[in-house]
Parts: C-alpha cells; structure tokens; sequence
C-alpha cells in the first residue's frame, strides 16, 4: 500500500456528501424489496441480494445500516425502517446459541440503536431504552456460554465449526460482552456461579492475540509480523493449541485478508472501551498496562501487515497467498484491479480494515504517538478509494453498495460474470455496512462530533 500522507478528512468532505444519497437509496431499495422469509440477505448476484445458508450472520448488517443511515442524515424514513426490522426479525439472533456472530447482529441493531439514544439523536424512552439493553445482556451472556477453555488457564468462544475452533471473526462480536458487562450484568453459571464477561472477552482477545495473530517470532516456517490466521484448532480434550487453520482463505499459512481485516478493526475498538474503566476494573486482569499492551500489539501487527501486503490503493486481494497473484508480479505497488483475470479483491476487507486503521490512528494520536498519523493516512487513503469507482456502485438497479466484495472464494459461492472464474462487481452485507460504517467515522471526525463508539457516547 502507498499511503498518501498528504489525504485529510476534509479530501473526503466532497466524497461523503456524495455518498449518503446513494447508501439511502441502495438499503431503501433492499428493504422494500427483500422477504424476511427468505433469510438474511448475503451477497448479490448480479446486482440482486440472495441468501446462503450457512449461519444468519448478516440480518443485523441490514437494519444496521438503515439506523447508521438515520444517524448519518436524520432521515427518519431510515430509523422507522431499522427500528422495525429490529423489533420484528432480531429477536431470534439474541438467543442464538449456536454461532458467534452476536455482535456483528446484535450490536448493529439494538446497539446502534441504544447508542442513538444515549446521545439524545432519539426521543429518550426509559422503556424502550430497556427493551435494547435487555436485549444486549441476554446477548452478551449467550455470547459468553459458548465457551471453551484452553490449557493455559485462558479460554475462547469458539466458532460454529465447533469447540475446537477459534476464528478472527469473532474479536468484533466482543462487543456484545462488552456491552452487557458495561450494563451490570453477568453471565451465571452451575451454582450461581457468577462469571465476568469483561473476564471472558479479555481472555478470548488473549487467546486470539496469542494464537490468531503473528509477530514474526518463529513460531512457523511463514511467521511474519501481523500475518493472521483464520482459525485457531485446538485439543478439546485438553486445550492445547494444535494448528491454524481457514475456513475461507487459501490456507492456514497465508492469510485470508477478511479475518485480517476484524482483528484490524477489533482490537482498537477493545483499546477504545478499556479507555471507559477505571483501573480497579482491569486490575483483576493484568492491569491496564498489561491489558493494553496485549490489544495494542495485536492492532499495530495486524494494520501493518494490512499496510504491507495491501494493493497501492488500500483494497487488498482476497488473500496474501492466493496462488493466482504470482501471474500479477508487483500487484502492491499499483492500484487494485478487480478486473483482473486471476484473483478478486476484497474491498469489503478494505471498509472494515479502513475502521481498524483510524480508529488505532485516533487512539495513538490521542497520546502523542507520531505513528498515529501513518495509521490515519492509511486508514483515509482506503476509504478515499472505497467511496470512488470503481468500488462504489453507480448504477440504481444494482442492490449493493460497495463492489468487487467476496464471500467464500474457495467454495466457488461468488459470481463470477466471465468465462475466467473470477468474481467482481458484485456486494455483500457487510461489506456495504461496514461501508457506511466507516463513513459515519469519518463524517463525525470531520464534523467534530462525537466519536463514534459502539458503548455510546465518548469523548
């Protein structure tokens, strides 16, 4: 990646302005014409969204956007719509005990929507403001009881391959625990045991630090600073750590730029809410140093790696070690092409690690740190490529709105429109929220609002 050290936010002023009318028509259009009955939107296929069954990760991502909409432009039509799609489809993914997705759900819809409220952008209702924070407890705890723990004392909410599995994925879906721990709650155990979701969210950051993230260590052949693996497997019979692994990358010794991409957006989150307590609540754990020493190296790592093995232009291919980018010699120093006939890009890697970038950017800045503006300049260089073509859908009839996004490359479940197999032009779900997502960021940066933080209201 070239990161333009000369891009500011106010680069952006002209972009954003241009951005919101089209997000509202492109998640307008889709609620209208989307049937709940069908499941959760995924991914389009010719410029229509259709489901795959494999979990319901992606319902949240649909009212999400809708509610950061509303945030964004005060568009009432927008929090009419997230709001009830919220009430009347969310339910179910509260309770769901068999994946680990309840943050990218949960905290997109009633989260988001608590959040609203705390900042006074809603009418406050002591009711409704109860309705969302229950239903962020219970979210919280069901989160924390998909647990495993490991041999060396710490533990990780494993995925829905099974107790075996630790993905990437799942550092942003700590939120959730965050959240309900921020609220008072608990999760309860046999006996009344009463179990500490802060505890149970900085063990799996722990274990995904130590074990889904590399520093160049030698702990393999392929140990580079910030490569990540997908998954973690583990020895259930006794915790220990056995191999990484992918479930959506090209293999377990490269790394698939979307997992990269949650623990570039994860861990500074972590970094941001421990900035909340005060250090008699992280005392237990390590202490604040220790504690933020852990979330710190694992973003610095990861947002380098993003830095060094990224396109010119901040959109990465889909994976580092995808075997089609040898027939691309110098595919880092240029500017992506989704055009290409060997291997797609990500750019929905690209919004999400565009979060992860800034947000670590702001929080070093915050204390001086001079990297921290080579991480905001990084994080602006994406997202200024993203809100432009050939990323940002400009036909009406097309549903998505951020293209040349992937899901599941090695199942062959992307379109592929040429007789060369490679998928472009295509959306899926997260991709446009994290899309809009990372606008809101930029958008309240550049206004001077307030930041915006998953826990609500900060400075």
């Amino acid at each position: 990646m070239i990161i333009d050290t000369s891009v500011t936010l106010e680069d952006l002023r002209a972009p954003l302005r241009a951005f919101w009318p089209i997000s509202g028509a492109s998640i307008a259009a889709l609620c209208e014409s989307w049937d709940p009955a069908n499941g959760s939107p995924v991914f389009t296929v010719r410029g229509k969204y259709t489901s795959q069954g494999w979990t319901e990760w992606t319902q949240g991502f649909q009212f999400g956007w809708a509610i950061l909409q509303y945030d964004a432009t005060g568009d009432e039509r927008f929090l009419e719509l997230g709001r009830r799609g919220t009430v009347e489809h969310m339910a179910p993914h509260v309770s769901h005990v068999g994946v680990h997705d309840h943050g990218f759900n949960n905290v997109s819809t009633y989260g988001n929507l608590r959040r609203l409220m705390l900042e006074g952008r809603i009418p406050a209702n002591a009711w409704e403001l109860a309705f969302y924070e229950l239903a962020l407890k219970a979210s919280g705890a069901v989160q924390a009881a998909r647990w495993r723990p490991t041999h060396e004392g710490s533990g990780y909410i494993y995925s829905f391959n099974g107790p075996q599995s630790l993905f990437a994925d799942t550092i942003r879906s700590l939120r959730a625990l965050l959240l309900a721990h921020q609220l008072g709650h608990a999760l309860m155990g046999e006996n009344d045991e009463r179990i500490s979701l802060l505890g149970r969210a900085l063990q799996h950051a722990e274990t995904t630090a130590r074990w889904n993230v590399f520093y160049g260590e030698g702990r393999d052949t392929y140990d580079e600073w910030g490569r990540v693996a997908h998954e973690s497997v583990f020895n259930v019979n006794d915790g220990r750590y056995r191999t990484p692994s992918t479930q959506q990358g090209y293999s377990a010794f490269s790394t698939w730029t979307r997992g990269l991409a949650w623990i570039m957006a994860g861990y500074p989150e972590l970094l941001e809410f421990m900035d909340t307590l005060p250090d008699e609540g992280l005392a237990p754990f390590g202490g604040r140093v220790a504690v933020s020493d852990m979330l710190l190296r694992a973003a610095r790592a990861s947002c380098d790696f993003f830095i060094a093995n990224t396109a010119a232009d901040g959109v990465p291919y889909w994976d580092t070690g995808a075997p089609g980018l040898v027939q691309m010699p110098g595919w880092r120093d240029r500017p992506s092409d989704p055009f290409n006939h060997h291997e797609p890009v990500d750019s929905s890697s690209a919004a999400i690690g565009a979060q992860g970038l800034l947000r670590l950017g702001r929080w070093l800045s915050a204390r001086g740190d001079a990297d921290g503006q080579r991480y905001t300049a990084a994080g602006l260089t994406t997202l200024r490529t993203v809100l432009s073509a050939p990323y940002l859908a400009a036909d009406p009839q097309h549903q998505g709105l951020l293209l040349h996004s992937v899901y599941h490359r090695p199942r062959g479940w992307d379109f592929a429109p040429d007789a060369d197999g490679v998928p472009r032009g295509e959306a899926v779900m997260w991709g446009d929220y994290h899309l809009v997502e990372a606008a809101l960021l930029a958008q309240r940066m550049l206004d001077g609002s307030p930041h915006l933080a998953f826990f609500g209201p900060a400075g």
